[in-house]
């Protein structure tokens, strides 16, 4: 019998009974499932990520839906336990679901939900923080200052690379590759080289417009190429960012192979997934060159890091944050939220899941749909006409 795990209840007469395995960040969300007669049930368990057996006794004999976290492992057994209790709806607190094995939901028919769209901006933002933190070296000095080591100005005090003229390189120019290509390209003047499987015309279009602003200006204009491909990138870009899918096609995509391609003063961001670096063979390239440097938000055996990878002062590692502003994680917790209530209520699914702007309007009633079911089309769930 499963050990009983600490919960929080919110409206606990409430027809449908909802739990959450975290806490999660603002009370929209929990207010929008009381609106809707659901019994909210927290998970308090002081537990970074809870397990498999953790998550069955929250479950329970009777459960409508389980909002979870990417940290989970969503696979047979846990939908199996879902749909005895009743469940047809789980969805992630994450765009991503590379935790969740919809197969798995497919067979006991439980919708799985993610929260697209609301992260494209904050992602980005981290990615354009990263790149600037390890080009100019800044973890490095703040840490130097505050050993109290600075003793007085030094012409080779902590120099780094200029971001000006220099070309950044995007792997994966989807909404958050290109909105941090924009944010490199128009706040710091950079060349832009990018690779996709499809062409990015907007992006190709605000970098050929703003290359003009800059011509008419008096200044030198920025250029954009799209490689023919990912090597070709890696080897011409200064600084580099990550943006693809996690697939067996791009899974070690960063080898020790490729990183001997690249420049021996590099700058590598990856905010997309761990699997994606081959952090084995990083750490050995970031020892053996001291100026090529990274920053880091993902890990390839999350939340470890291959050894070596800490005492590096030439790589800038945050605890996957690229999704942590306020805006953001309130706005995740209120579209997993309403992806399970609309399978509870019997909603359409939203006809554009990167669409997501009137879910996440405080000032009137979110839309009576989910915003984004990733197995819709397999469960054959209604797509909303609003």
């Amino acid at each position: 019998m499963a050990k009983p795990v600490s919960i929080e209840v919110y409206n606990p007469n409430g027809k449908y009974r909802v739990v959450s395995t975290k806490p999660m960040p603002g009370t929209r969300w929990i207010n929008l499932l009381i609106e809707q007669d659901c019994r909210v049930e927290i998970c308090t368990q002081k537990k970074t990520i809870l397990s498999v057996e953790d998550i069955i006794a929250l479950i329970g004999d009777k459960c409508d839906g389980v909002i979870g976290q990417l940290t989970e492992d969503w696979g047979e057994t846990l939908f199996s336990a879902l749909s005895r209790a009743g469940g047809k709806a789980f969805s992630n607190m994450a765009v991503g679901y590379n935790n969740v094995d919809v197969n798995a939901a497919n067979k006991y028919g439980v919708a799985v939900g993610n929260t697209p769209g609301v992260l494209t901006e904050t992602t980005a933002e981290l990615a354009a923080s990263l790149s600037v933190a390890a080009a100019r070296r800044i973890v490095e000095a703040d840490e130097f200052m505050r050993a109290g080591l600075y003793d007085g100005w030094l012409p080779n005090l902590f120099v780094g690379n200029l971001l000006k003229g220099q070309t950044v390189g995007v792997i994966g120019a989807g909404r958050i590759g290109s909105a941090y290509a924009r944010m490199m390209v128009e706040g710091f003047k950079m060349n832009l080289i990018y690779y996709d499987l499809y062409q990015s015309t907007r992006l190709e279009k605000f970098v050929t417009a703003y290359g003009q602003f800059l011509k008419a200006n008096g200044e030198s204009p920025v250029t954009w190429k799209r490689a023919a491909s990912m090597d070709e990138v890696l080897q011409q870009a200064d600084v580099i960012s990550l943006h693809p899918i996690l697939d067996k096609t791009t899974y070690h995509l960063i080898n020790k192979e490729r990183l001997a391609t690249m420049k021996k003063e590099a700058v590598l961001v990856n905010c997309s997934r761990g699997p994606v670096v081959d952090e084995v063979a990083l750490v050995e390239h970031l020892k053996q060159n001291p100026m090529f440097r990274v920053g880091l938000d993902v890990f390839e055996d999350e939340p470890y890091m291959k050894p070596g990878l800490a005492d590096l002062k030439n790589a800038i590692v945050v605890p996957h944050i690229a999704s942590a502003s306020k805006w953001t994680r309130e706005g995740m917790a209120t579209l997993a939220a309403l992806n399970v209530l609309g399978k509870i209520k019997g909603y359409p699914v939203w006809s554009d899941a990167n669409r997501v702007e009137p879910f996440l309007n405080e000032s009137i009633p979110p839309p009576a749909a989910s915003p984004s079911i990733v197995n819709a089309k397999v469960l054959g769930l209604p797509v909303s006409r609003l």
